[in-house]
């Protein structure tokens, strides 16, 4: 029996063909893996609701709107020093009593304490001597003038008269005034008696008093003792530090609503006042609030926040705070409806939150379906489909 050998070339073309085989069998399967990671990575992103769920979800459209721009700041309260005034005694001497104290309500013109003062007596004399003075001349001045209808007397002798009792006049009036500024009201009973009464150190403005530095016995100087601070409560003033990057923001005039733990409602005041300088320490500017305190509650030294009125952000994409959520990274995201009940999570760069919306400065856009309400339901689904 013979055997025949496959020649060389018959054998090179069978493992030619052999390897063509794999090639083409390798390539094939390369290009289905790539097809299917390109699908799996198409929807890696997305999740489906069943729709007897959708009933938890509410979608909210996305469309530029007009928001409030809100500046928060914190500060604390202090008196209007427009309306706070020290009590300084006209009278010197040693305080007789004190009729208020502080916390007490007093209306302008009303006795804050009493003084026994030593000037009285000399003021008295004073007035005494004006009074005597003044009805001499009077009387010189009348017959001056008698004398003159009869051309007894040269009219230069009248003008002198008349001119010694207009000076007397004047004296008596300043004397007077000295007395009444002592805090005796009818002048014309200094001429009944001789006894030093106490005198009254009078409230200058109506409002409260907030501050007392003297005590029974205490001896006070005319013009230089301060016995007493009033301020007038209805307004205060709210001090706040603005940061250098916030500054853009606040403008004199701008409305500000301010809170404080210690009560519910609101309390309205405008920014009065901005510094020239920054505090070197702190890097921060001052700014002064006049705020309307009704009931008087905002005390000194209490902290309050502010929330500044700062303008408006026109065209700004917001959504409800309710569709703002956070994942493991501590990274703001939300719900984009992909249709035929598929929602896709989308990171999103936040800005501020004011009244009930945030602001959206990147990863949406205007005609985006975002969820509302059921976010956090998603939120639990999309981690339940991911194990």
């Amino acid at each position: 029996m013979i055997t025949l050998k496959p020649k060389p070339a018959i054998r090179l073309a069978v493992a030619i063909l052999f390897l063509f085989s794999l090639s083409a069998w390798i390539g094939c399967g390369r290009e289905q893996a790539k097809t299917e990671q390109q699908a799996a990575k198409s929807t890696a992103g997305l999740f489906t609701v069943p729709a007897d769920q959708l009933s938890h979800v509410e979608l909210y459209n996305v469309q530029p709107v007009e928001l409030q721009r809100m500046l928060r700041l914190t500060g604390t309260v202090n008196y209007n020093a427009f309306k706070t005034t020290p009590v300084i005694s006209a009278v010197g001497g040693p305080v007789a009593r004190i009729a208020v104290v502080p916390g007490n309500h007093v209306q302008r013109g009303q006795p804050m304490l009493y003084v026994s003062s030593p000037d009285y007596s000399q003021l008295r004399a004073t007035y005494l001597k004006a009074q005597s003075a003044f009805n001499v001349a009077d009387k010189n001045f009348s017959r001056a003038q008698d004398l003159y209808q009869h051309h007894a007397i040269a009219e230069k002798d009248l003008l002198d008269a008349e001119a010694a009792r207009t000076q007397a006049q004047a004296d008596l009036q300043t004397s007077e005034q000295s007395l009444r500024i002592l805090g005796v009201k009818d002048p014309q009973a200094a001429l009944k008696t001789t006894v030093a009464p106490e005198l009254p150190v009078l409230a200058p403005i109506t409002g409260e008093v907030v501050d007392q530095t003297v005590a029974p016995g205490q001896l006070i100087q005319a013009g230089q003792t301060q016995c007493f601070t009033i301020s007038d409560m209805s307004t205060v003033w709210v001090i706040v530090n603005v940061y250098q990057n916030d500054l853009a923001d606040v403008r004199i005039g701008d409305p500000v609503t301010i809170q404080t733990d210690a009560y519910p409602q609101k309390f309205s005041g405008k920014i009065s006042y901005i510094a020239a300088a920054l505090d070197p320490t702190s890097r921060t500017l001052q700014a002064r609030i006049v705020t309307e305190n009704p009931g008087e509650k905002l005390k000194k030294d209490m902290y309050v926040s502010a929330t500044v009125l700062a303008g408006t952000i026109k065209n700004a994409l917001a959504v409800p705070d309710s569709a703002v959520l956070r994942n493991a990274q501590n990274e703001p995201f939300v719900y984009v409806s992909a249709g035929q009940n598929q929602f896709a999570q989308r990171q999103i760069a936040i800005g501020q939150s004011i009244g009930g919306r945030t602001q959206v400065t990147s990863g949406l856009k205007p005609g985006d379906q975002v969820v509302a309400q059921g976010a956090v339901f998603l939120q639990f689904a999309n981690t339940l489909q991911q194990y």
